[in-house]
């Protein structure tokens, strides 16, 4: 299981979902403000705003804490002005690990996730200094694969513009260039093929594989991470087997 691709996996199979989705309301709403502030409301041409929706939907956000951040976002209502930061830094084992996060405090949040590298076995680094080993990509990960003919759905996302398509055991993974993304997801969704994983997302060129008390350490560092109010996205390049989950 490598990075961030499966991470949805592996919290799902820690019993991880439930626990994070405590927090994920006010996490959507912040990135529903930032996008609408950045692209303006009508997620019709705005795709940032367009996935924030596509989240908040998954999560059953009410649509009054939708309206309400959208409105923050155009000036119609107060709210706080975030800002976007980016942290990278190593991890356990020499991880790669990026930290995209959105705050009112940026001295707090860099000291609470300095903090967090350097509690599970990790650093904080320059800027730069892992994001290049990483590319922005649209990610599908389909887990209802049965009745699914593989060559067909393989054919079918390739032709809607897909950059790749895996077959793994009991899921096919789908990769693709972000300007393509909208009509990928059109082209499953016309098919009434369903998607457990549907993002824009961050995929790294290489891995790093990690055994024992490293794994543990990784695990604990990408939960503690996600779990911190003002962090929105986690990426790392470890690779851990699923017999050591």
């Amino acid at each position: 299981m490598s990075g961030h691709s499966k991470w949805s996996t592996i919290k799902h199979k820690k019993g991880k979902v439930d626990a994070l989705r405590s927090k994920a309301t006010s996490k959507i709403g912040r990135e529903i403000t930032v996008a609408a502030r950045m692209g303006g409301a009508d997620p019709i041409g705005n795709m940032r705003l367009k996935l924030a929706l596509q989240k908040a939907k998954e999560n059953n956000v009410p649509k009054d804490n939708i309206q309400r951040a959208i409105q923050k976002g155009v000036g119609a209502l107060e709210g706080s002005n975030y800002e976007e930061l980016v942290y990278e830094g190593y991890g356990p084992g020499g991880t790669a690990v990026i930290v995209e996060v959105m705050t009112d405090n940026r001295n707090r949040t860099a000291a609470d996730v300095r903090h967090l590298f350097s509690k599970y076995g990790g650093n904080l680094g320059e800027s730069g200094c892992v994001s290049w080993m990483f590319n922005k990509k649209g990610l599908f990960i389909i887990d209802e694969i049965k009745g699914l003919d593989e060559e067909e759905l393989m054919m079918l996302v390739l032709e809607a513009g897909a950059d790749d398509f895996t077959a793994e055991e009991d899921e096919f993974e789908i990769i693709v260039d972000p300007e393509n993304f909208s009509q990928v997801q059109e082209a499953l969704a016309k098919n009434n093929i369903k998607t457990s994983v549907a993002e824009v997302t961050m995929i790294p060129t290489t891995t790093v594989a990690l055994f024992g008390a490293e794994a543990t350490k990784m695990i604990k560092l990408m939960d503690a991470l996600e779990e911190h109010d003002d962090v929105q996205e986690v990426y790392a390049n470890f690779d851990i087997s699923e017999d050591l989950l």
